[in-house]
């Protein structure tokens, strides 16, 4: 009954059944009248010619009219895509020296601004979003904010620095998270998330599990996404130094969180991650009457049974 906003109405589909029931047994009975006649030339005579099916199709149009203008009236609905109207996103982006590999074309950064500048542009206008970067420390680049040039600007300035930590970037999203924490109308805190992307393992600051502890306890899920491919690596030194993303890691923190793990070894898997996240993320879904469908559906149900009930028999009833 959950797709009925008055589903006690659904009672009267009873009725309808009875109705048809009651038909059903009239029509048997004048069978058996007709039946009781042995001069069949003589009840030709006595009965006028009946348009046969087609008076019962009359009848079954007018029935289903009446079951749907019943279900109406219990005042059915469905669920429908809406843009969230208030909620909060920091987007946490690794800037860790591993981010210059090229095993991504043009490089793993450039594609990953790319994306993330058009995650930027997917979120619903009336969300808060914020930035963090994040290498051996974090830094809130950008508190959250509706305002989405902001966002676009500290993206592309986006410098790259030595190291990784991961801990901290959560940590430091969810310090922007309670900057703008704000509660509904109702009382309840106005729902946020992080969207953490990294290509490597951490290995400075606080430990990922006690961050990804402190999100899971602050009802902050972390969205993470591992970017890169296994084969990646960079020049540190002149020495090719293997960068591949630490999946493990990053699986774990979605999984401890209620976020969702991406994995993404390309620019256009990257695009397509955001995408989806955005759509999960921005838009929500509600309940919507659709009762005047069935109303519509019912009135033209009435008028064509009427028609074929009068076209065919020269009668209503």
């Amino acid at each position: 009954m959950g797709f009925f906003l008055a589903p006690v109405w659904l009672w009267l589909l009873l009725a309808v059944l009875a109705l048809a029931t009651a038909y059903i047994v009239l029509q048997l009975r004048r069978s058996r009248y007709a039946v009781r006649f042995t001069n069949t030339a003589l009840l030709g005579t006595l009965v006028p010619r009946r348009p046969g099916w087609r008076r019962h199709l009359a009848f079954a149009v007018l029935l289903l009219a009446l079951a749907t203008l019943t279900v109406g009236m219990a005042k059915p609905t469905k669920s429908v895509r809406v843009p969230r109207d208030r909620a909060t996103v920091v987007m946490a982006i690794d800037v860790s020296l591993s981010m210059r590999a090229t095993d991504v074309t043009p490089s793993r950064i450039e594609a990953a601004k790319a994306a993330a500048k058009e995650f930027v542009r997917l979120l619903p206008p009336r969300i808060n979003l914020g930035l963090v970067t994040f290498a051996g420390t974090a830094t809130v680049a950008v508190s959250p904010t509706t305002d989405r040039e902001s966002v676009v600007r500290a993206i592309d300035a986006i410098q790259l620095r030595e190291s990784t930590a991961i801990g901290e970037a959560i940590y430091s999203s969810l310090d922007a998270i309670t900057s703008v924490s704000v509660q509904d109308q109702g009382g309840e805190q106005v729902p946020a998330t992080i969207v953490l992307m990294s290509d490597g393992d951490s290995k400075q600051g606080r430990p990922v599990n006690s961050a990804a502890s402190a999100a899971r306890a602050a009802k902050v899920p972390v969205s993470t996404i591992a970017f890169g491919t296994e084969d990646g690596t960079v020049d540190i030194g002149g020495d090719l130094v293997p960068v591949p993303a630490d999946r493990i890691t990053l699986s774990r923190v979605a999984q401890e969180t209620g976020g969702v793990y991406h994995a993404a070894a390309s620019a256009e898997e990257l695009k397509d991650v955001y995408s989806d996240l955005g759509s999960q993320i921005g838009y929500t879904k509600q309940k919507q009457e659709i009762t005047r469908w069935f109303v519509g559906a019912a009135l033209i149900g009435c008028f064509l049974g009427l028609g074929l009930a009068m076209f065919w028999t020269n009668r209503i009833v």
